[in-house]
């Protein structure tokens, strides 16, 4: 009888502000059909959602979005985008039980949507990096002007992308799991 090995679920949160690329990210790398619970913006949102910068957006998250991404047999990745107006942040605490990691996604055209998402993770003790969505039209900054802005530690990493290419929101993913694998082999070190 061939031996049954264990699967290993890793889950981890995308995160971030109102209309930073989180719903795109999931769906571009998922294996599965993402599950979204996103519905049209209302002229009733429009007092409470700030447009600027994302004018054209027509839909919104309203608990969040899930995918799929099967490492190898033994090791799956959940993905979790969260929602990213303020009226919904309550589900980040319910989303974040269990997370192993998140990414942070950031705007550079809207840099401070991205403040409250790290000022959570850092507050939790919750790993996580920062993807920079590259949106057209959008200035290019390097990662120490990134990291400047938004006033985070120097072992946090940052990866520039275009989460539309499954290719570059994949080496956000790779980049965030060699990121809690160097922190797991550090703590081994230190003996913790």
């Amino acid at each position: 009888m061939p031996e049954i090995q264990e699967v290993q679920a890793v889950k981890l949160l995308v995160a971030g502000g109102f209309g930073v690329g989180k719903t795109t990210m999931v769906g571009s790398v998922s294996e599965i059909p993402p599950l979204r619970t996103e519905e049209r913006l209302s002229d009733i949102g429009a007092v409470v959602d700030d447009l600027t910068g994302v004018e054209s957006k027509t839909t919104t998250t309203v608990a969040l979005d899930f995918g799929r991404i099967t490492l190898n047999p033994r090791v799956v990745l959940y993905l979790f985008g969260t929602p990213g107006q303020d009226r919904f942040w309550f589900m980040w605490q319910e989303l974040s039980v269990g997370v192993l990691g998140a990414i942070v996604l950031a705007d550079t055209r809207r840099m401070q949507e991205s403040f409250a998402a790290v000022d959570f993770f850092e507050s939790r003790d919750i790993p996580f990096i920062v993807g920079v969505n590259c949106f057209d039209g959008a200035d290019i900054y390097d990662e120490d002007e990134v990291r400047g802005a938004l006033d985070i530690a120097p072992h946090v990493p940052v990866q520039l992308c275009d989460v539309r290419d499954r290719d570059s929101a994949k080496l956000v993913l790779v980049r965030l799991v060699e990121h809690l694998m160097a922190l797991a082999t550090a703590d081994v070190d230190q003996g913790n």
